[in-house]
């Protein structure tokens, strides 16, 4: 894989079959990963990877679909376990035209550090790389690290994926509304009229009430129900290798 590859790793305080079943069956893996609207398994041929056909929405009237190929490794003798995936789209309306990545499973003491790679060529020649480097690889990176984050809730926590994105949009939501009201001065011709005597306390006040608001808004930690991609680990801590698995499979056709 490329130096400009994404990396994601989160810490999930589980038991490695459940983080295995979570992300490895089709219809639990597209509950909590954000880059997919469905993922279903082509009937398998012996002796020859998974092939799987997955579908995203980019927009409410766009969905656009690809096929892939996966591999897993679920015994290995260091007791962790990898899965590794190729993958190609022939809409013409998607930016990823192919890619492939690997997931590794690492039981660490009270967890599993459960981490991904992974990289793809994009469409649409020197727009779509451009496109690519300034908007939606950085976009990708935050989608996974997010949706780590979200299945780890779901593990640890019992907080279902669907639960779990309605605390984000609240959470976003009552942000947004702080920094509206801090940007307007919570209305401060008005709050100065209805305080009366201590409209020149809530005169000097109000600046920096303001200014809290905001930063708090802005700054402010996520909640503890709340999936955040801050909490996972975007750069590798160390030179990471693709797994030998990937090398055993073809691009899709």
């Amino acid at each position: 894989m490329g130096h400009n590859s994404l990396y994601i790793e989160a810490h999930i305080r589980t038991d490695v079959d459940d983080l295995w079943s979570r992300t490895q069956e089709p219809s639990e893996h597209q509950r909590w990963d954000l880059r997919f609207t469905e993922i279903d398994y082509l009937p398998r041929v012996d002796g020859e990877p998974q092939r799987f056909r997955y579908a995203a929405r980019v927009l409410p009237f766009l969905t656009v679909a690809g096929t892939g190929v996966s591999a897993g490794e679920k015994e290995r003798p260091d007791g962790t376990r990898t899965s590794a995936l190729r993958f190609s789209s022939p809409h013409p309306l998607s930016l990823l035209a192919e890619g492939s990545g690997y997931w590794r499973y690492v039981p660490d003491g009270d967890g599993v550090r459960f981490l991904t790679g992974y990289d793809y060529r994009p469409r649409w020649g020197a727009l779509g790389a451009c496109a690519d480097r300034l908007l939606f690889r950085p976009l990708m990176g935050w989608a996974t690290a997010w949706s780590f984050d979200r299945l780890r809730l779901w593990l640890e926590r019992g907080i279902t994926p669907e639960r779990a994105r309605a605390n984000w949009l609240l959470e976003m939501a009552g942000r947004a509304l702080a920094i509206v009201f801090a940007g307007t001065g919570f209305g401060f011709g008005s709050l100065l009229r209805l305080t009366g005597p201590f409209a020149p306390l809530f005169f000097y006040a109000m600046p920096l009430l303001a200014l809290v608001t905001l930063a708090l808004a802005l700054f402010a930690p996520p909640l503890p129900g709340t999936p955040a991609a801050r909490r996972c680990l975007r750069r590798p801590p160390s030179r990471v290798h693709a797994p030998r698995l990937l090398r055993t499979l073809e691009n899709p056709r």
